[in-house]
């Protein structure tokens, strides 16, 4: 007879379960339909939305000081979107006709604290002042940029 009352016991605590498990999921699907019907903030801002909210603002640019693509004099403005640059089209700066760029060469990335600039894998390097990068780095104003045979000046 006890084997009965145990039988009993575990097929209540199955329905209990399940009744849980069933207010669990229509908490749920109430809560998405109330997120639902409700009028969502939307993620894209207006330029002037933007503009009030100091984002999109212009952080620094690019000049170009010498390249074989690109119009020395010309300026590359910086704003809170990375600024891509190698040799394919898909980049913010083309440097098509570059022999020494890669594909998809260096990223430029402004951040609150500055802009930063990184090499993306890229074959023969990024250099700045010089220097090979390793890792990302934070620009100084008048830092000289070197992707391929193209030197570009960082400006505030």
């Amino acid at each position: 007879m006890s084997s009965v009352a145990v039988e009993e016991a575990l097929l209540a605590l199955k329905i209990a379960f399940l009744v849980l498990l069933y207010l669990f999921i229509w908490r749920i699907v109430r809560s998405a339909s109330r997120d639902v019907r409700l009028p969502q903030e939307s993620f894209m801002l207006a330029p002037q939305d933007a503009a009030a909210a100091g984002l999109g603002r212009q952080t620094g640019k690019l000049v170009v000081l010498k390249s074989s693509t690109l119009a020395p004099g010309s300026e590359h403005f910086l704003d809170s979107a990375p600024l891509t640059a190698g040799r394919t089209s898909d980049n913010d700066l083309e440097l098509a006709s570059d022999g020494f760029a890669s594909a998809n060469h260096a990223r430029f990335q402004p951040r609150r604290d500055g802009v930063w600039v990184e090499d993306v894998g890229s074959t023969n390097g990024t250099f700045v002042n010089g220097a090979r990068l390793s890792r990302p780095r934070k620009l100084a104003t008048g830092d000289v940029i070197r992707i391929g045979e193209t030197d570009l000046r960082f400006e505030r």
